[in-house]
């Protein structure tokens, strides 16, 4: 028979992007994967990985970066 999934044992898989912001924890340049990482299902290394491959292919994840660094808010100061 199959099992039924109870709501707090599926996997989260929501996009928080209303408090996106840079990550001040995971952060290797300006914090934009570890933020990235943060506020979605997808692991920051998976982020990295996709910025640096973009770079190769035609320069995009260069400029995507630098938007998301200027757009993006700072890591909220822990009080």
């Amino acid at each position: 028979m199959a099992e039924l999934i109870r709501p707090e044992q599926t996997p989260q898989t929501s996009w928080n992007l209303r408090d996106l912001r840079r990550s001040a924890k995971d952060k290797k340049v300006a914090g934009i994967c570890g933020g990235l990482g943060e506020n979605t299902p997808v692991p920051s290394w998976v982020w990295r990985a996709a910025f640096v491959t973009s770079l190769f292919i035609g320069g995009l994840g260069l400029i995507a970066y630098i938007v998301l660094w200027v757009s993006m808010p700072p890591a909220k100061a822990d009080s």
